[in-house]
């Protein structure tokens, strides 16, 4: 299945993609064969289907239609509902292409809270298929059948073990075992026929098949008078299945609590400001969140969460938006500064503008982001797949033989079922099915707690090779934000005397070093003279009349003459200097400086230990650079200096060309061409939508740190997913051997085969608690 399209296919019909929740799957198998199915569709281009989260992900375009889509999935012996709001019209229009990474950082469905009590976090088995497309927990549809199987099990192994020579024994254990068979693992039988009907075959079939062959054989031993019977074979074997089911469905759901924790964090409803058109008197009202439109103004309180993504219009405070951004220190805001819906005010009133609403907002893209991922599938995952579609029919092929074999080397009827029972059911392929997306489920829920969105599942093979580390340094390691660093100054002007001229000149232009300067002015609690005639020089300074005076401020052309003290002061300091005199001569030079993260050193240092070189990239003048990466480790050897925009790709090649595999960190539209070619793109989550688009990962967090997390939490990502392989398919492999020479009884294949799901589940639920 391919996501290419001509270019005329795809200029004529604009891909779609809808998003489907799936009911009815109980293994690989299943989730293979719907995938198979789909594919063969005209206009289906690629089809994904996850066993975990039991959704799908369609892309499509013109003929076919959504309806079209869900109809051939039901056909398929399976359910499927819309979570998408993709039109259902049957003229399939095209709503174009799918948003890419940054729009989806603001562009999630409000649905989400309608899903959270729906199809999102529901666990489906087969018993509910075919009847409705309501989602009822597996648990819910598990557990009264799990009571009863056991309640009737317990006296049928009594019978069979400790009384067999009672004589009613044989006909009691018929009556108790009888309803194990039928009503309580009716859910294998019901799926077993629907997949039959379609000429096929999953893991259900060979359930079914084996409690119904050892029910079946005792029945007419029974009836002929014979004694070898195998009712407690049928109902243990059964009740261990349910009791796997069960743990396996509890396993997965607590697998999607990260997600839950995302859908949950929302406000619910919030209290907005609204203006009287009449007496124009502002009162306070309170609506539920869905009602708010970008523009309101809404009050949060102390220990209330911000509505949605906003500014602050009036308060200070301190904001808590680690549940959000994965950032544990609480941010102060006072008014014009930006808030994120889901954080949490922590002290003071503040009254904040909503800019971004419902599906806009940052909480809503992780949340789609989040769910794209686990949907998806890495490369391993889809060579189990391949295997398991296989799987079924060659386990059916070895239990005949094997049971044929049996027969003919001399042994009973009896004994050679048994045997062939036994293939039938240890060799279920559940834990190959769950190996994957379970890990994958847990471990990008706890990386969007983390505050690092990992799109899709080949990123985690792409982690694995990293071993060199592009870090762009505006906004990445650095703020971003120019502060004022030091002032130099000739004669006996004070410091302060020309910090007040400068910052006066200054307060009337919006360069970024003008606005550092004023800010510097402004925390030394400076009173800034007014000012006349103010006259801006562009790329070079301002002028302006302060009193009597007309104050220069810029380069050293705008001056007739400079100091040497004052050039070597900007000679030796790193960052961008600018002079400040009057009468044509330089009276003071002020240089301010690109802020360095306070965890940028430390970040660096743990990338390291992760066995990653790193690099710096900037554009900025080498003295800058060379001051920005002696602050935080890196070598000066490893430094790549007065880089244009357009370079940066080159760089990056380079690198690669040399042997290295590389990963770029940026957050800039100048970081796009350079984080598409590296082997592994992050970007800052506060960067530009073209950068966020072009990467593999997202760091919510503006914190260098969260570069460590998001590659060691990939990393172990996918150590689990191996793990968790390596024992589904060494399970499979040695058990069929073993049961094929009768070296295992069906009660024990039916329990180990259970616990087989349950230890893949409960293995990828340790990523819940993953730490640096």
């Amino acid at each position: 299945m391919s996501d290419t399209l001509s270019p005329s296919t795809t200029a004529e019909h604009p891909p779609e993609e809808v998003r489907l929740a799936i009911t009815g799957m109980t293994c690989a198998s299943c989730s293979a064969r719907i995938e198979r199915k789909l594919a063969k569709v005209a206009g289906v281009q690629s089809a994904t289907v996850n066993l975990a989260t039991e959704k799908a992900r369609v892309r499509f375009s013109a003929p076919v239609t959504v309806d079209a889509i869900v109809a051939e999935v039901q056909k398929t012996g399976y359910g499927a509902s819309v979570l998408d709001d993709t039109p259902r019209a049957e003229t399939g229009s095209a709503a174009g292409p799918t948003p890419g990474a940054g729009e989806l950082l603001r562009k999630l469905q409000a649905r989400y809270a309608r899903q959270d009590t729906g199809a999102d976090d529901r666990a489906h088995t087969s018993d509910d298929q075919g009847d409705h497309l309501g989602h009822t927990p597996a648990q819910d549809v598990l557990k009264p059948r799990l009571i009863v199987a056991i309640a009737l099990t317990i006296p049928v192994l009594l019978l069979a073990m400790v009384l067999p020579t009672f004589a009613a024994s044989p006909w009691l254990e018929l009556a108790l075992a009888t309803p194990v068979v039928f009503w309580c693992a009716w859910p294998f039988h019901r799926a077993a026929a629907v997949n039959a009907r379609h000429l096929a075959s999953t893991m259900d079939t060979l359930v079914s098949l084996g409690v119904l062959a050892a029910w079946g054989y005792s029945v007419v031993e029974l009836l002929q008078g014979g004694m070898h019977l195998y009712f407690e074979v049928a109902s243990v074997v059964t009740t261990f299945l349910l009791v796997g089911r069960f743990l396996e469905a509890r396993a997965k759901d607590s697998g999607k609590d990260a997600l839950r924790s995302l859908l949950d964090l929302g406000a619910k409803d919030v209290s907005v400001l609204r203006i009287d058109p009449r007496s124009r008197i502002t009162s306070e009202t309170r609506i539920p969140v869905g009602e708010l439109v970008v523009g309101d103004q809404f009050i949060v309180r102390p220990g209330e969460k911000v509505a949605t993504d906003g500014v602050v219009r009036d308060g200070s405070s301190a904001v808590d938006a680690s549940l959000v951004t994965g950032e544990s220190t609480p941010v102060d805001v006072s008014p014009g500064d930006p808030v994120t819906g889901g954080s949490i005010n922590t002290t003071g009133r503040i009254v904040v503008e909503a800019r971004k609403v419902g599906a806009d907002t940052m909480l809503a893209g992780i949340q789609r982001l989040v769910e794209t991922a686990q949907t998806g599938k890495a490369d391993v995952q889809r060579l189990a797949d391949r295997v398991s579609a296989v799987f079924v029919p060659v386990v059916l092929a070895v239990a005949v033989v094997t049971f044929v074999a049996w027969l003919a080397t001399g042994h009973d009827l009896a004994t050679s079922l048994a045997v062939g029972v036994t293939v039938l059911i240890i060799a279920c392929p559940c834990a190959l099915g769950l190996a994957t997306p379970t890990a994958l489920l847990v471990g990008t829920g706890r990386g969007a707690q983390l505050g690092t969105l990992i799109k899709g599942p080949q990123v985690l093979e792409d982690t694995r090779r990293v071993d060199t580390v592009v870090l762009d340094k505006t906004g990445t390691i650095t703020t971003g934000e120019l502060r004022l660093r030091s002032i130099a100054v000739r004669g006996t002007l004070s410091k302060t005397a020309a910090l007040t001229a400068a910052a006066a000149v200054e307060q009337g232009s919006e360069h970024p070093v003008a606005r550092a300067v004023v800010d510097g002015a402004r925390l030394a609690r400076l009173e800034l003279p007014r000012i006349r005639d103010f006259q801006a020089n562009p790329g070079e300074g301002a002028t302006a009349r302060i009193k009597d005076t007309e104050v220069t401020v810029g380069k050293a052309v705008l001056f007739e003459g400079v100091a040497p003290e004052l050039l070597e002061h900007a000679r030796s300091n790193a960052g961008t200097t600018v002079f400040v005199g009057w009468d044509g001569v330089a009276q003071a030079a002020l240089t301010v400086e690109d802020t360095v993260r306070d965890s940028s050193k430390a970040a660096i240092a743990r990338l390291r230990e992760l066995g990653l070189t790193p690099y710096l990239l900037t554009g900025d003048s080498a003295s800058n650079a060379r001051s920005v990466a002696e602050q935080v480790g890196i070598d000066a050897s490893n430094v790549r200096a007065d880089v244009l925009p357009a370079q940066k790709h080159e760089v990056v090649t380079e690198l690669q060309q040399s042997g290295r595999v590389v990963a770029m960190v940026g957050d800039g539209v100048n970081d796009a061409a350079a984080l598409a070619q590296a082997d592994l793109g992050l970007a800052m989550g506060s960067g530009t939508d073209v950068a966020m688009d072009s990467a593999d990962i997202v760091l919510v967090r503006p914190d260098l740190d969260a570069v460590g997390d998001a590659i060691g939490l990939s990393r172990e990502t996918l150590r689990i997913i191996k793990q968790n392989l390596a024992w589904a398919f060494g399970y499979n492999t040695a058990a069929i051997p073993l049961a094929a020479f009768g070296l295992l009884n069906p009660m024990i294949a039916g329990a180990t085969m259970a616990l087989s799901s349950v230890l893949v589940v409960s293995n990828s639920l340790r990523l819940k608690r993953w730490t640096r």
